[in-house]
């Protein structure tokens, strides 16, 4: 291969790398979710991280769920905040709502096994037992391998993955040495296509955190209608703590869902919370 053509296609080459430029924002991007920015003296005169914890050792939860709340009210969340929120209401027998704190802060933060250990042990105190679909193996893959990092971490993967590709890309364009260029030019490949699925998983799980549209049941039991109207067809009933996705939030009073079966329906907007 001339020269002149491996210049040509690691040009091209470089104009795909160049579309992953922008997790370099989207990373630093304030979504509401990740935000953690905080008025100092605002800060000051608010109870601190410290004080929650203090409380919840000794054993007076609703002092530390008032003050979990005051934190993320004020100086935004995190994992971690919503994670200790979800085991105190859990140490109240509050599944529903412990269920909705660990659902949310496994949004942020995927790859924390406590978080996800947590969440599990909630999920057995609830009625509806849940069997999993079966899904395909590229689906479960994919969803695993997602789980692996928080969105920053592929984001920060994403940059590393794109600077080796452009180290390796240098080398081609500069090697003279035609077995170098060759190996070159295989890696500089290899970590663009690599850079590119780490951006599509930062990308998706940054999706996640701004379009939420699953939602936690809050009510003891709903009875799931046919239509969204009271006088509609009664369907099955689902109990507190059950997860649902919101298929269509278009009408002021009900909204519809789906289970994880696949079974659909309308369920008043006040019976659920949006994770």
């Amino acid at each position: 291969m001339e020269r002149s053509d491996i210049i040509g296609k690691m040009k091209k080459i470089l104009a795909i790398i160049l579309m992953v430029l922008p997790v370099l924002g989207m990373a630093q991007e304030d979504d509401g979710m990740m935000s953690l920015v905080a008025d100092s003296t605002k800060a000051n005169a608010l109870p601190t991280l410290a004080e929650a914890d203090s409380a919840y050792i000794q054993g007076d939860y609703l002092t530390a769920i008032g003050i979990y709340e005051s934190i993320i009210e004020n100086q935004g969340v995190n994992a971690t905040l919503y994670m200790n929120l979800g085991n105190c209401w859990l140490k109240r027998d509050e599944v529903a709502k412990a269920i909705l704190c660990y659902e949310r802060a496994y949004l942020i933060d995927p790859s924390d096994p406590d978080i996800k250990f947590n969440l599990e042990l909630a999920r057995t105190k609830t009625v509806d037992k849940v069997n999993q679909v079966n899904q395909l193996f590229i689906v479960v893959w994919f969803k695993k391998l997602l789980a692996a990092l928080d969105v920053n971490g592929w984001a920060i993967m994403t940059v590393i993955l794109f600077a080796a590709a452009i180290l390796f890309t240098g080398v081609l364009l500069f090697s003279k040495k035609r077995a170098l260029r060759k190996i070159s030019f295989s890696f500089s490949v290899i970590f663009l296509l690599l850079s590119i699925l780490s951006f599509i998983f930062a990308t998706t799980q940054m999706g996640n955190i701004r379009n939420r549209d699953t939602a936690i049941i809050m009510s003891p039991s709903v009875t799931v209608k046919s239509t969204p109207t009271s006088s509609g067809t009664d369907l099955f009933i689902i109990h507190e703590g059950r997860k649902v996705q919101i298929l269509d939030s278009s009408m002021k009073e009900w909204v519809e869902i789906r289970l994880e079966d696949g079974n659909t329906g309308w369920v008043p907007v006040n019976v659920m919370e949006i994770i």
